[in-house]
């Protein structure tokens, strides 16, 4: 099994990329393919070294779209831009998935165009891992799908559930609908249209949840257009940077919250890891033909080399072959299309 990871994306590429990736290679023993500058990735990998009990691989692509780029067009120029060649060579068979911190439209593009949609699935949804009170849950989407119709939340609902069951072990995980409230009828006529779907569904839907409950612990997925996920997680990430300052700040006022400081060292620790999204890695594309890990803009070494560790997990757990069975069966009739049987 071996995982393409494409080097040329993302604010800190190429170096906290390839650093990753040498960590995962030497941490997890698992195969990794390198796409990107040869000149680039062979700069990069001479600061390691025992890179010869390595298994680490390359495929040349000279070309990368940047953060800024408008994704279709981009990848109209560069037709081999880093991220387009890593999602193929997960289509070609050469890789079991593919890990970009690059441009996230062009990387949800590139693998569109490279694995298809799959069977029963109107859209795709990017699936974060986030920390609660009680356990890790699923928040999807969070900006693959910015227009939603009620049938894809219930897409996401069910997807959401085979990759809670399948990467995270929860079992009959509960899903929630993110709203106004939890009254049936509060929200506006998507979320309302949606939960009727999802009550009629076969997943454990428990009803809406409110922004305030999303890290409770009350659900194990939480299920939202791409537009409202991607406000809420964006939220999150600067109310965690914003408190942690503030609370570094407060610990230097006085010399006796310095040496509160001392003896809580342990607390923030755990505390810092428990809401620190480099723990989690990344968040994988769900609802195409093919498995793609999408990292953050600013990635550190060490959210990628967890990115590429979830993504040896999935593959490993054939995850997309499960999610499209799965996902396909659940469904209600009126929202599938017939399955070629050949």
């Amino acid at each position: 099994m071996r995982i393409a990871v494409d080097i040329g994306g993302g604010d800190c590429a190429p170096e906290n990329i390839v650093t990753g990736a040498v960590f995962a290679a030497r941490q997890l023993g698992v195969g990794l393919t390198l796409v990107g500058s040869p000149d680039r990735i062979a700069d990069e990998l001479s600061h390691h070294k025992d890179l010869g009990s390595l298994d680490l691989r390359s495929i040349p692509a000279t070309e990368v779209v940047g953060m800024n780029e408008q994704p279709a067009a981009a990848l109209r120029r560069k037709p081999r831009a880093s991220v387009q060649v890593a999602a193929e060579a997960v289509a070609s068979g050469e890789a079991a998935a593919f890990f970009s911190a690059g441009n996230t439209g062009a990387t949800l593009l590139a693998a569109r165009s490279a694995f298809g949609m799959a069977e029963g699935i109107d859209r795709p949804a990017l699936a974060v891992t986030i920390p609660t009170s009680a356990r890790a849950a699923v928040l999807l989407d969070v900006g693959a799908t910015v227009d939603c119709r009620a049938r894809n939340l219930l897409e996401f609902a069910m997807m959401g559930v085979v990759y809670a069951e399948a990467c995270l072990g929860i079992l009959s995980p509960k899903v929630g609908l993110l709203s106004i409230g939890q009254e049936p009828n509060v929200g506006n006529e998507l979320t309302r249209d949606a939960y009727q779907l999802l009550r009629s569904s076969s997943v454990n839907f428990v009803g809406n949840v409110e922004a305030r409950d999303v890290y409770a612990g009350r659900v194990d997925v939480i299920v939202c257009d791409g537009f409202t996920g991607n406000i809420a997680l964006k939220v999150s990430e600067g109310l965690v940077e914003v408190s942690e300052k503030l609370l570094s700040e407060e610990f230097e006022q006085t010399l006796v919250s310095r040496l509160g400081r001392y003896f809580s060292r342990r607390a923030l620790q755990n505390y810092r890891r428990r809401v620190d999204y480099s723990e989690y890695g990344g968040a994988p594309l769900l609802g195409v033909e093919g498995l793609a890990i999408v990292g953050h803009g600013d990635s550190s070494a060490k959210a990628v080399r967890n990115a590429i560790g979830l993504a040896f997990r999935c593959a490993s757990a054939n995850f997309v072959s499960k999610l499209s069975d799965d996902v396909y069966s659940r469904l209600p009739g009126d929202c599938c299309t017939s399955r070629t049987v050949s």
